[in-house]
């Protein structure tokens, strides 16, 4: 351990946000490390990810993840690379996936770490488009949403990390028309241009409901809804009879302190007979074996395009974070940590 340091840095949520997170919530301090104890790896942290669903676990309540704790360490997807190990099958180089990010050195359970190949792919790929983030957009639309080929798929957020993945797959499984809306001009650009959507708007440019009804003229079979609000009320309007609707995130609301005001025309779902269901990746591992193989395939061939956006140096992990929920990533935010 002589080569390795003493301490970790690691970010530590010290006060519950109400409303949008503010610096002060959040804490970067040292705890010391320790030779790994058995059955653990001591890892440093090449990339961990900020996502979306993070907000809510800084909340008090109970929900499908436990609340991150006040004063302990933060947690989130990570890849980095073993550089002491006391667990039977990894060793000193070995690169591996595991859960303890929002820090420069974690010290993990082997059997809470899964080895990568950064050959196969480059590493930060393993916390976005063939990670969590993938697997959200691959079983949420194919599964959840049932897409069928012919079907015209509307998705929010489409710029994001599980929006422009969305987005491609119905397109490369036959969509009849795939639509998106974004934050920026330049990112309605990037999904025509670079995502191959057939149509996109800006979201901040006027009414959603009128730039969706002009860009999906003969209405839309699925929503990808990763917002929320005034997109969910626009989609419903738009959706064509048994339309569904998969409910991934509400992004609009993570920062609410009132009430939203839309969406006000639920009644709609009975005479459209439209289902909509919520998911989380989690009840979707079995078909991750199928969607490693077909994303790794499309991603080789460049059928699938993704943007990366990296902020460097763990002091600026919470401003990559306050950064997602803005919108200011393009693709999947990561943090590098150890510049």
């Amino acid at each position: 351990m002589s080569s390795l340091p003493a301490t970790s840095r690691a970010w530590h949520l010290v006060a519950r946000p109400h409303g949008w997170p503010k610096t002060e919530d959040f804490a970067l301090r040292e705890t010391p490390l320790d030779a790994p104890a058995e059955g653990r790896i001591l890892v440093k942290n090449l990339h961990f990810s900020v996502d979306p669903y993070m907000r809510g676990r800084m909340n008090d309540v109970k929900s499908y993840t436990p609340p991150f704790q006040l004063d302990q360490p933060m947690d989130g997807g990570a890849v980095g690379v073993v550089v002491a190990s006391n667990a039977e099958g990894f060793a000193e180089g070995d690169h591996v996936l595991h859960g303890l990010g929002w820090r420069d050195y974690a010290d993990v359970p082997a059997k809470h770490a899964k080895k990568v190949d950064p050959d196969v792919a480059p590493l930060s790929t393993y916390l976005g488009v063939l990670g969590m983030t993938g697997l959200t957009a691959y079983s949420g639309l194919l599964e959840v949403a049932s897409f069928k080929e012919g079907d015209a798929v509307f998705v929010s957020g489409a710029a994001g990390a599980v929006g422009s993945q969305v987005g491609q797959i119905a397109r490369l499984k036959g969509a009849s028309r795939v639509i998106g809306s974004a934050g920026s001009d330049d990112k309605v650009k990037l999904l025509v241009e670079e995502y191959g959507f057939d149509a996109a708007f800006n979201y901040k440019n006027g009414s959603v409901a009128e730039q969706l009804k002009a860009a999906a003229p003969d209405g839309i079979d699925v929503y990808f809804d990763n917002v929320g609000g005034d997109h969910l009320e626009a989609a419903i309007s738009r959706l064509n009879v048994h339309g569904r609707i998969t409910v991934c995130g509400m992004i609009a609301q993570y920062n609410a302190t009132e009430p939203p005001a839309a969406p006000r025309n639920l009644a709609m779902l009975i005479g459209k007979r439209l289902r909509m269901q919520g998911m989380l990746v989690m009840d979707h591992q079995d078909m991750a074996p199928q969607f490693i193989q077909e994303t790794a395939g499309w991603v080789a061939s460049g059928e699938l395009k993704y943007r990366e956006t990296f902020v460097e140096g763990i002091e600026n992990g919470v401003d990559a974070f306050l950064g997602v929920l803005r919108g200011d990533n393009t693709g999947k935010m990561i943090v590098n940590p150890v510049k």
